[in-house]
């Protein structure tokens, strides 16, 4: 009799800077502490092709040829190790990694500079699940080695918004800085962020209700308490994990369903819709992991 294999999924968060991933993140934290999951978490920024210092001078020199070159684009990012690492992940529960170092915080817990990589490393640690968060989680490349791709997208004035707020307080760039690199990117974030939430299990895209018509001007970002949340579900998991959107509905108070696959929440309620809509899915994925 042929041993069984024991494979370890693998969920990707995936969406733009400044979407809200993140939040996202620390939602599913919870549930990964309450289940006793043990999980290896790989941060997109860590995939990046080029450090803080390198970048800059990369942007030049494809500017200096007439060409673009940004965060989103392919050029800047190592997509066949991040799909390498997914790959020998599911099959192993091993791969290699490595940390971004974004603060002055952070590197100095590793005697370097900000805007640098640690060097890379094995994940020797034993553990259930591979939980990635970032910007591309859904390429091409990417994708077919995910169990579990979630997409969050909101809006893009309110994404923009949420950026620029994030950018000017917590990385201290000017505003004019943050909309630079907006322009900068937005053809790459058509070709290689847009194009992911068609490959995406489930999207979840909050919806502002106030006036976010122009972004650049906007002094706060817009409350859960004033915004709606779309959960697009895609019909093949729906019917793989027995989901059922009138029992999520029931759950989740003031919720509608407005498509077969789709659920509106209001915004409070999204950590709790997510969880609910996700922690069945993480249990059967988990117990099913010998094949």
């Amino acid at each position: 009799m042929t041993p069984r294999k024991f494979r370890h999924p693998v969920v990707a968060i995936t969406g733009s800077s400044g979407a809200g991933t993140s939040t996202v993140k620390a939602a599913f934290g919870d549930v990964i502490v309450r289940e006793g999951i043990k999980a290896i978490f790989i941060e997109g920024d860590s995939f990046h092709k080029y450090n803080r210092q390198e970048m800059k001078e990369a942007v030049a020199e494809y500017a200096a040829k007439g060409k673009r070159l940004s965060h989103f684009s392919a050029d800047a990012n190592l997509f066949p190790e991040l799909a390498d690492l997914f790959k020998t992940y599911r099959q192993s529960g091993r791969g290699k990694r490595r940390y971004y170092l974004h603060s002055e915080e952070d590197a100095r817990a590793w005697g370097q500079g900000p805007g640098t990589f640690t060097p890379w490393e094995d994940i020797d640690e034993d553990s259930d699940i591979l939980f990635y968060e970032g910007l591309h989680g859904g390429v091409p490349e990417v994708a077919p080695y995910v169990d579990l791709l979630m997409g969050v997208v909101p809006i893009i004035n309110l994404e923009w918004i949420q950026k620029i707020q994030r950018d000017r307080q917590k990385r201290g760039y000017s505003t004019e800085a943050v909309v630079d690199t907006i322009k900068q990117r937005i053809h790459d974030y058509v070709d290689y962020i847009t194009p992911q939430f068609s490959r995406t299990h489930i999207n979840f895209q909050r919806v502002p209700m106030v006036d976010t018509s122009n972004p650049f001007i906007a002094r706060d970002i817009p409350t859960l308490d004033e915004s709606l949340v779309v959960i697009r579900i895609k019909k093949e998991l729906m019917m793989k994990y027995d989901i059922d959107l009138l029992y999520l509905k029931g759950m989740v108070e003031g919720s509608f369903i407005s498509r077969r696959n789709t659920l509106v929440v209001p915004g409070p309620k999204m950590n709790l819709a997510m969880e609910i809509l996700v922690t069945p899915i993480i249990r059967k994925m988990l117990d099913l992991r010998f094949v």
